[in-house]
């Protein structure tokens, strides 16, 4: 079993979920002080992975992260904008939103995905504004599908360009999650958002 409770079998990609290239670097713990670094990775081609459970200092300073709402619930992948985001799962598109205020998801997506007798609920965000006009309620996606495009900062939220990977064992019902979580709450966000890393698959590193 993984971390989320599902066996590695079933829960196997049967897509790669974007375009990795041949290294990728993996950084935990980012804070506020690493987002220009972040951005200057993205503009010369370079990919970034990490994120879940992360305690992330100065970085959430919006209103409506609270403050103390700090503790990661998902998976970043900063890349460059443009890039690709394929369905590594079958599912539907349940919600789609364009949140465009500072420090939100910009072009935010909600997929029901099916794993043979699994159903989860993932959560892809800050994609461009385009991903919008292709991508519908309703419709169903099958494994390579692309789902939605990295965004970038005008349109995701004023964030380096990124996809954030999330997952619910409920359904959100709207094309939202809490993607960061006061760090009193995190036993229960853990139950609710399991480790998103199976969907990677088997990724490069630097």
């Amino acid at each position: 079993m993984n971390s989320t409770g599902y066996s590695q079998d079933i829960c196997k990609p049967l897509h790669p979920l974007m375009n990795f290239p041949g290294n990728i670097i993996i950084k935990d713990n980012i804070s506020g002080k690493d987002l220009s670094k972040l951005s200057q990775y993205v503009s010369e081609g370079k990919w970034i992975v990490g994120g879940y459970l992360d305690k992330r200092e100065h970085m959430y300073i919006a209103p409506h992260f609270e403050g103390l709402r700090n503790i990661h619930m998902g998976i970043d992948i900063w890349a460059p904008p443009g890039e690709p985001v394929f369905a590594s799962f079958a599912g539907i598109i349940l919600y789609t939103e364009y949140r465009n205020r500072e420090g939100d998801y910009g072009g935010t997506v909600v997929i029901e995905h099916t794993a043979e007798e699994l159903i989860f609920y993932a959560l892809y965000g800050h994609l461009a504004k385009k991903t919008l006009k292709n991508i519908i309620p309703g419709q169903y996606v099958t494994p390579g599908d692309v789902i939605g495009w990295i965004g970038n900062e005008k349109e995701n939220g004023f964030w380096p360009p990124h996809l954030h990977l999330q997952i619910s064992i409920e359904d959100p019902g709207r094309a939202d999650m809490p993607g960061v979580v006061f760090e009193e709450d995190l036993q229960e966000a853990m139950k609710r958002y399991p480790d998103p890393r199976f969907m990677l698959g088997s990724i490069p590193e630097s």
